[in-house]
């Protein structure tokens, strides 16, 4: 039996400028420290008077999870590849600075940051009064939209008992055909 679209009779396909599309996911926890001398910093923003987190850097965990979520999306590691925790130069960091970074490393292999979703899961401190100052920190420094969104762990295991804080990120990263 004949094709009754025969290849002489189908029109041609149109072929669209479609972007190529991955995504990452990206987790990051620290517990609290009793160190006075740390000060608590969640997407660029310092909170006042809650305890620091434990970590080589300043310890953000949110830029740190938008971080691992960009470099899973582009297929360029993780953070602990580029900014190992036994490297001084990274004790004491800017988190938000090594967030740039990754924005860059991506920018140089073709990659354009579509939006990061973030959940931060606390109990403290409050997340809502600082929820837009964050992310405008982040999407300054990732290049591209990134959402922040609170929650709590409704005191079940360590971060509902206050022991710590958890980032969950998930990335969409886009490169336009012929971008390299």
């Amino acid at each position: 039996m004949s094709d009754p679209m025969s290849d002489e009779k189908r029109p041609s396909p149109v072929s669209p400028v479609v972007p190529e599309f991955r995504v990452g996911q990206g987790f990051d926890i620290h517990r609290f420290t009793d160190d006075p001398s740390r000060v608590l910093v969640l997407g660029g923003c310092v909170f006042d008077g809650a305890p620091g987190l434990e970590g080589h850097s300043d310890a953000d965990v949110v830029a740190h999870a938008v971080a691992d979520a960009l470099l899973g999306a582009a297929g360029l590691g993780d953070i602990g590849l580029h900014f190992p925790d036994t490297d001084p130069r990274w004790e004491g960091a800017d988190s938000l600075a090594l967030l740039r970074h990754v924005a860059t490393l991506l920018a140089e292999d073709g990659w354009r940051v579509s939006n990061v979703d973030t959940a931060i899961v606390c109990e403290q401190p409050k997340l809502a009064p600082r929820r837009d100052e964050m992310q405008h920190n982040l999407s300054v420094a990732a290049g591209g939209p990134v959402t922040v969104k609170g929650n709590r762990a409704e005191r079940l295991g360590s971060i509902g008992r206050s022991e710590g804080i958890v980032c969950f990120a998930s990335a969409l990263v886009h490169r336009l055909p012929g971008a390299s």
